[in-house]
């Protein structure tokens, strides 16, 4: 074997250890649809957590929610404490960065979801 096909192949069993642990991980989530979001948030028993951009939630959002930037995550965690008895309801554009930031919160100790889709999904089935 040459060189260049061992750092190919090591770079591919690189990939594929990325995506089983992405894919282990999201299996390990609780995941609702926007519809079961959006029925959950009638209660007061959850809060749904923004964790796009700035700029990306200044084009739109969904009203009620919490907004912490995914790459804010970690250093600003003990703004949610006082919504630890409450499950954490996270959403993004499209449900991958949420899963991040659901998982980061889960080892920190709180209670999570993931948004499937995202905002992107929440538009396209007409909630408000």
């Amino acid at each position: 074997m040459t060189t260049s096909q061992l750092i190919l192949f090591g770079l591919l069993g690189v990939l594929i250890l990325l995506y089983v642990r992405k894919w282990l991980l999201t299996r390990s989530l609780t995941h609702y649809s926007p519809k079961e979001v959006a029925d959950r948030m009638k209660g007061s028993t959850s809060i749904l957590l923004d964790v796009r951009t700035a700029e990306e939630r200044q084009h739109q959002n969904i009203k009620g929610s919490l907004h912490i930037p995914l790459q804010e995550l970690g250093r600003r965690t003990d703004e949610l404490d006082k919504h630890k008895s409450k499950e954490i309801i996270c959403y993004c554009q499209t449900g991958s960065r949420s899963v991040s930031a659901a998982a980061a919160l889960r080892k920190a100790g709180y209670t999570v979801a993931n948004m499937k889709g995202g905002i992107a999904e929440w538009n396209s089935v007409g909630l408000r």
